[in-house]
């Protein structure tokens, strides 16, 4: 693992995975490209973008207070 700055997404766990079609601007997917790169740099494991998507959502919607909130069983 390098010793730089780490980012806010870590190493990736392994888990089971559902195909999911992901449509996004030229833009996106560019900076999807350049983060997957400085992950694989940072961490050590070569990863694409499409592999890091599920793990970004997952980290925002974790983050998001109002969410969370709104789930079944936390009201």
């Amino acid at each position: 693992m390098s010793t730089a700055r780490k980012l806010r997404l870590g190493p990736l766990p392994k888990v089971e995975s559902v195909k999911l079609t992901f449509v996004c601007p030229a833009t996106l997917k560019a900076d999807l490209d350049r983060y997957a790169a400085m992950h694989a740099q940072t961490y050590g494991e070569a990863v694409d973008a499409t592999t890091l998507i599920p793990h970004m959502l997952d980290a925002f919607m974790a983050g998001d207070r109002g969410f969370r909130r709104k789930r079944p069983g936390h009201e």
